[in-house]
């Protein structure tokens, strides 16, 4: 009876992954396709990417697939409120793209309410040059570095890619041009944090209430720091989603489009927040292809005109 439920229900589940994941759509239809390699990869756990004097240590997984020339690399950030959960969350994701031909750098960063903004920002940025000075030991090519974050995992990402291209004071001390990023994934992305008012998590995570320091919440919000110079996104979202509302993926696009920035939407029907992260594999392997089309992919990728 034990081994019929578990078959029954592990029938149910596939079949319910089936069907979600023709649940979905994909805006603007890509011109052409593109196959990516199958790579094997070599994972280097638990490195320490912060500098001995960072307020507290902070490590990440390196996934360096198998390639003859350097790797394109994808930063990687998990969600969690900024409050908590690890990298370890994004562990399926990250082996995906690595044996796809990615090298994907998995990191943890520091937790509000210890550490308020822009302390999380900060901790991406070290991240991004961490990158820079190991490029030649790893076989990582630094000019074709992306973002991939879910949830506060992509606020942060976003935030990143964004901010770089911009004169942002949020670019100093640890920012700038050399933590650019030339394309970034996010899904379930809060963009616009004072549309969600002074709830629990963003008091911790800004120190304060909207009605406070409204100028706080909007210098947190990716949305605010859009511009023409703003790398191409890939955007996946339940539509509903309840946590994070789709409309936050519509807004950040409408910012991306004023801007003339390249961007798709990865639309996931029928899902919810959680549930858009856990039947993710498709939008994960369509993000894949975004990135190879954005020049940010393995050179081995092939481009396939329709």
């Amino acid at each position: 009876m034990i081994v019929r439920n578990v078959r029954y229900i592990s029938a149910i589940m596939a079949m319910s992954a089936l069907f979600l994941t023709g649940c979905a759509s994909h805006q603007p239809t890509p011109s052409h396709s593109v196959t990516l390699p199958e790579t094997g990869f070599t994972v280097h756990s638990s490195l320490q990417y912060s500098p001995d004097t960072w307020p507290e240590p902070l490590y990440a997984d390196l996934y360096v697939p198998e390639r003859t020339d350097p790797a394109p690399v994808v930063l990687m950030v998990h969600g969690g409120g900024w409050e908590r959960r690890s990298r370890s969350d994004m562990t399926w994701v990250a082996e995906s793209l690595a044996s796809q031909g990615f090298a994907v750098l998995n990191v943890d960063y520091r937790f509000a309410p210890d550490f308020t903004f822009p302390a999380q920002l900060h901790d991406l940025q070290i991240a991004r040059h961490w990158l820079n000075r190991n490029a030649g030991r790893y076989g990582l090519d630094t000019s074709r570095v992306t973002g991939f974050g879910f949830s506060s995992g992509a606020h942060l990402v976003a935030l990143l890619a964004t901010v770089a291209s911009t004169d942002s004071d949020l670019n100093r001390p640890h920012g700038g041009p050399e933590t650019a990023l030339k394309a970034a994934v996010a899904g379930g992305l809060p963009a616009d944090l004072p549309a969600f008012g002074s709830g629990r998590l963003l008091r911790q995570l800004l120190g304060a209430e909207l009605e406070e320091q409204p100028d706080r919440y909007q210098r947190a919000s990716p949305v605010t720091h859009v511009s023409a110079a703003t790398p191409p996104f890939f955007l996946f979202h339940g539509t509903m989603d309840m946590l994070v509302p789709f409309s936050q993926a519509e807004r950040f696009a409408e910012a991306l489009d004023a801007q003339g920035v390249y961007h798709e939407i990865y639309r996931m029907r029928l899902r919810g927040h959680v549930t858009s992260f856990l039947t993710a594999g498709n939008a994960v392997d369509q993000a894949a292809r975004f990135l190879a089309r954005q020049g940010a992919g393995p050179q081995s990728a092939q481009a396939n005109e329709r």
